[in-house]
Parts: structure tokens; C-alpha cells; sequence
């Protein structure tokens, strides 16, 4: 039978488990996809865990989990004239993307996977990809300028760099030591987090840095302000309560255009961006998989699968 991930009450990565359930069927409209990759989020836990994000988003027990995926059309409902059984699409179904089979509808919410774009990296594109073009858009990076960029070996962080990059800004990213010299092979400047950030980032630059996209926390807000940007050019997806004491902006993906995720696996598929998968699990090991995104320094994405 399918397969589905879920959580009936709130706690740690132990609260996942795999059931089987009925096959879905499509209403009308609707797109039935068997699901082939599925990425894993932040958010994703952070939901689980309950508290304030579980309540914003609406979380009701038991709960599905995950968001991203990729797939093939198994199944299309009455008046679907977008997609046939057979094509690749990948798209995002908020607690029902880590199953066999997602229900998506309406079928405009589906994107066609690029032929030379493999499902595993599509997969993970929904909520990366739409914060990341929605983020240097709304801190207006333009040509010639410079863009603090923090954890930017992430998932997001790393398609973030190289959207600042297509628009001709010159990018450092801050990241562990093992990750600086794949940032310098995607044309961003490394940079070292923690204490002395703001010394650091002064050597790098001493033209001055122009705006700060903040995927870490309060730390890279502070160290933009140090380094003299403006609070408006500073955006964050990772502590949006102090950003609105500094007069900072919190755009993310829900504020992404319709055509931003297409563009970025565009991109993908013809190697002009790259975005790593870290490591692939077994659907069955959705627990390890978490396990391994919670730990933290992830390269890029991690992604279930069910191949």
C-alpha cells in the first residue's frame, strides 16, 4: 500500500513514522503525482516541533510533513488540461509532499520538470528556490554592488548567491570552513561566521557592502548594520522578530513570482546554477534524513526518494 509520512503529536525527529494509507484519487482539477523525490526544509521541523510556527501555519494533529517534491502525473482528475499521465512535474503540497502519491490541485500549482534537470534536485526547489529570488529581489541587489550573504552554503544561501550574481553583484558568503572552497567554484568570496565577522567582511570589502541577506539569524542583521547598510537593504528568513525591531525586511517565498521557480530550474537543467543534494534517503528513513538536516553545515539539500 502507499506509503505516507506523518507526526501525530508534537516533539523531535522520533515523532515521524511512515503509514500506509489508501491510494489518493484526484478530484476534478486536480493532479495526482507519484512521487519520485521529495526535499527536506527547516521549516519542516520547525513545524513539528509545534510552538509558534506550528501555530502560524496551522498545523492540525496527526499532521503530514514536508512540502517540496517531484514526480511523474500518475492520475489526472475531470477538466485537467494542463498535464497527462507520464509527464515529470514538481511543484509543493504542504503536509502531503512526503508520500508515495501527492495530491495537487489546482494543476496551475504544478511545474514541468526540465528535461535535463533529474528529480532529485527539483524536488527540492519550491521553498529554496522562491525565497531565494524573492529575497535578493526585495533588497534590490543591481550590478556593481556587494551582498553579504550568510549561511550561504545552504539551500537556500546557495541559490540566493548566484541570483545576486546573474544580476552583477559581487558576493560573500559566510559559511564553515569546508564549505569555503565550493563557494569560491560558484564565484562567491568565503568568509568565516562567528566573532570578527564584521572585521572580516571590512577586509574583503573595503568599497563598503550594499545590502544582507540573512539566513542564519540576528547575527548577520548586527553585522550589516556595522557595516553601515541600510536596514531596508537587509533582509532576513531567519529571525523575522528582530528584523522588525531594526526596521529590517522578512521577505521569503510567499512573496516569489510565478515564474521564479521555473527560471531557477532553467538554470539548473542548463548548468548555469548548481545546488548540491547532500545526501538522499530511502523514504522509509525519513528519520535519518532529519536527523542529518538538524545536525546543521548541510551542503545544499537533502532530499527523500522513492526509487
Amino acid at each position: 500500500m502507499p506509503r505516507f509520512v506523518q507526526f501525530t503529536e508534537y516533539g523531535d525527529v522520533d515523532r515521524l513514522e511512515v503509514i500506509e494509507v489508501e491510494k489518493p484519487g484526484p478530484a476534478a482539477g486536480e493532479v495526482r503525482v507519484r512521487m519520485t523525490a521529495a526535499g527536506l526544509n527547516p521549516v519542516d521541523f520547525k513545524l513539528r516541533e509545534g510552538g509558534p510556527a506550528a501555530a502560524a501555519f496551522g498545523v492540525m494533529l496527526p499532521s503530514g510533513n514536508g512540502n517540496d517534491f517531484a514526480g511523474v502525473v500518475d492520475a489526472v482528475g475531470e477538466g485537467v488540461t494542463q498535464w497527462t499521465v507520464g509527464q515529470r512535474v514538481f511543484g509543493a503540497r504542504r503536509f502531503y509532499a512526503q508520500a508515495d502519491y501527492v495530491i495537487v490541485g489546482p494543476e496551475h500549482e504544478l511545474h514541468a520538470t526540465p528535461d535535463a534537470l533529474p528529480d532529485e534536485v527539483a524536488g527540492t526547489l519550491a521553498i529554496a528556490g522562491r525565497t531565494a529570488q524573492a529575497s535578493v529581489r526585495a533588497v534590490g541587489v543591481s550590478s556593481g554592488e556587494t551582498v553579504l550573504v550568510s549561511a550561504a552554503a545552504g539551500g537556500v544561501g546557495i541559490l540566493a548567491c548566484q541570483v545576486a550574481r546573474l544580476r552583477g553583484a559581487t558576493v560573500i558568503g559566510t559559511a564553515s570552513p569546508s564549505n569555503h572552497e565550493f563557494l569560491r567554484t560558484i564565484g562567491v568570496i568565503p568568509v568565516a561566521y562567528g566573532e570578527g565577522l564584521v572585521e572580516r567582511v571590512r577586509e574583503l570589502a573595503p568599497q563598503g557592502v550594499d545590502a544582507v541577506l540573512d539566513n542564519a539569524g540576528a547575527e548577520t542583521q548586527d553585522a550589516g548594520l556595522a557595516l553601515g547598510v541600510n536596514p531596508a537593504r537587509i533582509n532576513t528568513i531567519a529571525d523575522r522578530g528582530y528584523a522588525a525591531r531594526i526596521g529590517a525586511q522578512g521577505v521569503g517565498g510567499a512573496d516569489a513570482r510565478p515564474d521564479d521557480l521555473v527560471e531557477i530550474a532553467e538554470r539548473l537543467a542548463d548548468g548555469s546554477f548548481v545546488l548540491p543534494i547532500a545526501r538522499s534517503f530511502p523514504l522509509d528513513d525519513v528519520r535519518e534524513a532529519y536527523r542529518l538536516l538538524e545536525g546543521g553545515h548541510v551542503r545544499g539539500k537533502v532530499v527523500l526518494t522513492t526509487s
